[in-house]
């Protein structure tokens, strides 16, 4: 997939500059530590699957805590490393259709795009908040934890979509662009 600003490089357009303001600023090291921690989980994810697996064929004694800790952890990973592809454009988008418009109108469709992609992070925030309330007193089995625990990410991927997306607007607004966190 490509960046529709550097396919735009390509086809003889003027390149834009990196995004430098204080959005962009706070944003990129919160999006690095996103990614972080969606690594460390994922491996966290490895290392208790595979306890599971030893403990049912080796000790003959499968712990109970395993699976659903492990269910836990898979919403974070996938929640909080999906807001992090919105910032970094890591997610699906149609660039092969945008480089085929002019300039000014596939900032336009950009534009439309990350505002609903915002509108998207909001009602993501608002109804986790909604879910987590509603079971906010029940336990997960065999943790003992809170059940709110399971919409926690699904708040805070939703609050990083819509602050990554404002980000993107700002940035588009001024004919710059968001460097990805890796970089």
């Amino acid at each position: 997939m490509t960046d529709p600003h550097v396919a735009s490089h390509e086809q003889g357009a003027v390149a834009t500059r990196p995004s430098t303001g204080l959005l962009s600023r706070v944003n990129a090291p919160i999006a690095r530590l996103g990614m972080y921690l969606s690594v460390t989980g994922l491996l966290v994810i490895v290392a208790i699957v595979f306890y599971q697996v030893f403990g049912r064929y080796v000790l003959n004694s499968s712990p109970t805590w395993t699976e659903n800790l492990a269910l836990v952890l898979i919403l974070y990973v996938t929640l909080i490393g999906a807001a992090v592809g919105v910032r970094d454009a890591g997610h699906i988008g149609m660039d092969s259709l945008l480089v085929m418009v002019p300039d000014h109108v596939r900032e336009k469709i950009e534009l439309v795009i990350h505002v609903l992609v915002g509108v998207f992070g909001v009602a993501m925030a608002y109804n986790g908040w909604i879910l987590g309330a509603s079971v906010g007193t029940v336990k997960i089995p065999n943790l003992g934890l809170p059940e709110v625990i399971r919409y926690v990410p699904l708040i805070a991927s939703g609050l990083l979509i819509v602050s990554f997306s404002i980000e993107h607007i700002i940035a588009l607004v001024r004919g710059e662009e968001v460097v990805p966190s890796w970089n």
